[in-house]
């Protein structure tokens, strides 16, 4: 099966970007466009973000996670290190973090360097998770190939049966990230392709560098 998509067309008209409205640090103006994304009626989970890992296999892979919050030093999600996404970190900790919000014509491109967050953050993430996502943390090796369906759900039964009288506690093979930023492109839709794209560089000052790309 062939599908032409050339005539697919969009034209980009509700936003602009330039040097002279942004901020000088790229957490700011990422903050802003968060709010907006976050609060519209046209973007369903503002957090949902693509994270690029580069395998041992020397392949690139994209996968969609949620991020859990934005602190000055940069941004943190949570996952099953065992995965195949935290054993692609453990071997390449560079990692690109995007965003695209299509109603907003807005994506962000992020650059940085995946580290894991200290136990104190993902203890008291961990414990304010439904009891639910709690106890699968415990019950899926994520990423490992199982049998069936009914296998994960025994899992999940044997580790309800574990926890019944005692408190579930964090697994050590789960945690957080936190990407602490390179690197960050702002996109902004524009009318004929011409298209709003800034970027943020991070100087050995620990400055930030803008500059304009071409579309």
């Amino acid at each position: 099966m062939s599908q032409d998509l050339s005539d697919y067309r969009k034209s980009y008209e509700k936003f602009e970007l330039l040097e002279s409205q942004v901020p000088n640090k790229p957490l700011a103006l990422f903050s802003n466009w968060f709010a907006l994304a976050d609060g519209s009626k046209t973007v369903e989970e503002a957090n949902a973000m693509q994270i690029a890992t580069i395998g041992e296999d020397g392949f690139p892979k994209t996968r969609i996670v949620l991020l859990k919050k934005i602190t000055e030093e940069g941004f943190i999600f949570y996952t099953n290190y065992t995965s195949e996404k935290g054993k692609a970190i453990a071997y390449n900790n560079n990692v690109c973090l995007s965003f695209f919000w299509p109603g907003l014509e807005r994506q962000i491109i992020i650059k940085g360097v995946a580290e894991k967050t200290n136990v104190d953050i993902s203890d008291d993430y961990f414990n304010s998770r439904p009891e639910g996502s709690r106890l699968g943390a415990w019950a899926s090796n994520q990423s490992a190939v199982v049998e069936s369906r009914e296998e994960l759900e025994a899992s999940l039964n044997k580790i309800k049966e574990r926890f019944e009288k005692e408190k579930i506690t964090r697994p050590k093979h789960w945690g957080g990230y936190i990407v602490k930023p390179l690197s960050v492109e702002f996109w902004q839709g524009r009318p004929n392709r011409m298209h709003d794209r800034l970027r943020y560089s991070l100087e050995k000052d620990f400055t930030w560098k803008l500059e304009r790309l071409a579309p």
